[in-house]
């Protein structure tokens, strides 16, 4: 495998692995589990569980996610002797 073939596995490797966990946890907390997770709150919360997946948890779970993965890219980058210029 070439190292342009290895740096594009990689990166597609990275995308959908952030992908999967991103709907688990929008997909799966929010909408599939939220009937056994509403039995549960937040500490200082009076919302379920269930509803707080639904409404925050996907939403910080991508904030989360897209640092990771410029943080991820970054040093993929650097090891494969790709990353951009500093001016």
């Amino acid at each position: 495998m070439s190292k342009q073939e290895e740096y594009w596995h990689r990166n597609l490797r990275l995308v959908f692995g952030l992908l999967f966990i991103w709907g688990a946890v929008s997909f799966g907390c929010g909408i599939l589990l939220h009937h056994y997770l509403d039995n549960y709150t937040l500490p200082g919360s009076h919302f379920p569980l269930g509803f707080w997946f639904a409404q925050q948890g996907s939403m910080l779970t991508f904030i989360v996610i897209v640092f990771f993965y410029a943080w991820r890219m970054n040093k993929l980058d650097h090891e494969f002797d790709v990353e951009e210029e500093q001016s």
